[in-house]
């Protein structure tokens, strides 16, 4: 599902136990935070067992299914034993002195350990030398280990079971000796629930709302978010658009709407940047050398998708108008593929198709730059001619970029989204099509 998925949703099952499978028939559907796909089967066989019903959230690497395959079943391997000649003997090398001392020695017996038992003499539980070792070296009696819940054959308790209340016990531990802190940072982070009455309506969120939300959330955990504003005069490009628009329809077939253009502008701008084209790893900075544009898209039950448009920067016009009609257009019909919703560099959100003025928006993890385009108005300007200053109509929007300032700071911020302003005022209009 992509590198940046870690897990995803059964939404349905499309075949049941019994069922007959070929190859390349899809099994299941799964949904994650980005898209929404079947899962094929890669061998034909039959379905003998599911490990997971619609709803459960799987874990990648887990195992969904299993699939009993014809082809395993009819191989069957004889063993025969290996046959050495006496003339094949006598051509082999004699085994060094030290592997034939060391073949014959007699094994000795294991050492007693002198690790601690269980006091219990009642206990019939069985711990292993491992266990044994572990529970030595962090000091754990024999007590405290007849406590610890052990998930093993017969409930016996394994390393993982022994690590896992080690884990426990540590961030008891760190609890205990700040529980004064740790309460006041837990009562500046929960809000009182919400009072609810007989007359309002409970909605349960959808499944990619919830999706949604956690993405949200963690972003605005995870950076520090910071915007700059700047206004562009979009009065000549606005006229441009409009006398070529119907030439660009009749020779391309497609429509010429202003994201494209946008976008070419943030590509001009991002080359000039290219710190916003990157993605931070702890204490590194990854500068991606590729651009690839995401583009925020609203879907018709309201929720939201970010379709990529990869390597956008070896685009002209006329490829990227194409690329966001088709993939706007297979966005609102859930038609993307996973490859398709990932790997993004940079995001654009228009929100002005929606009348709003500007906005602040949310950075798309693990980008560190997003900018909102609000709508084009009709404005007032002081117009400045060699005459002199007068007051005239223009076309101007309002560009709001959210960046994060872990690495990004407030000059360079401020600098892209101007240059980005800048490239949409001087737009040659000379283009044709």
């Amino acid at each position: 599902m992509g590198e940046s998925v870690t897990e995803a949703t059964l939404t349905a099952w499309l075949k049941e136990v019994g069922d007959t499978i070929e190859i390349d028939d899809s099994v299941l559907e799964v949904a994650t935070d980005k898209v929404d796909s079947d899962v094929p089967s890669d061998v034909a066989g039959t379905l003998v067992e599911k490990r997971f019903n619609v709803n459960d959230v799987i874990q990648v690497g887990d195992v969904i299914a299993v699939i009993e395959s014809a082809a395993i079943e009819n191989t069957v391997e004889e063993v025969v034993p290996l046959q050495v000649t006496a003339e094949q003997e006598q051509e082999m090398p004699p085994l060094p002195q030290e592997i034939i001392e060391m073949v014959e020695a007699p094994i000795a017996p294991a050492e007693p350990t002198d690790l601690p038992l269980p006091k219990n003499q009642d206990s019939t539980r069985f711990y292993s030398p491992l266990v044994r070792n572990i529970a030595a070296a962090e000091g754990i009696s024999a007590e405290e280990l007849e406590t610890i819940p052990g998930n093993g054959e017969s409930n016996r308790v394994t390393k993982k079971d022994i690590f896992a209340y080690l884990e426990d016990r540590d961030k008891t531990a760190i609890s205990t000796n700040k529980d004064v802190l740790i309460s006041a940072q837990q009562a500046s982070k929960s809000p009182p629930p919400p009072i609810v009455s007989g007359e309002d309506q409970i909605i349960e969120m959808s499944r990619m709302g919830k999706l949604i939300s956690n993405h949200m959330t963690e972003s605005k955990n995870t950076s520090v978010h910071v915007q700059s504003y700047v206004e562009a005069d979009v009065t000549d490009l606005w006229d441009w658009r409009e006398k070529t628009k119907g030439q660009f329809q009749a020779r391309e077939g497609e429509k010429l709407t202003f994201t494209p253009i946008f976008i070419s502008a943030i590509i001009h701008a991002l080359k000039e940047f290219p710190l916003l084209n990157s993605s931070v790893n702890g204490d590194q900075i990854i500068q991606k050398r590729n651009i690839n544009i995401g583009m925020a898209t609203a879907l018709g039950d309201g929720n939201l998708i970010v379709p990529v448009i990869k390597k956008a920067d070896h685009l002209n016009l006329v490829g990227l108008a194409k690329a966001v009609n088709d993939l706007s257009n297979r966005a609102r019909l859930n038609q993307l593929q996973p490859e398709e919703v990932q790997g993004g560099t940079y995001t654009v959100t228009n929100i002005g198709n929606f009348g709003s003025i500007t906005g602040t928006p949310i950075i798309n993890q693990p980008q560190v730059g997003i900018i909102a385009l609000g709508v084009i108005r009709k404005m007032p300007a002081v117009i400045e001619t060699a005459d002199g200053d007068f007051v005239g109509i223009r076309r101007k929007m309002i560009l709001s970029h959210s960046y994060d300032h872990r690495i990004i700071n407030g000059a360079m911020g401020g600098q892209f989204v101007k240059a980005v302003a800048n490239y949409l005022e001087q737009w040659d209009t000379s283009i044709t099509f």
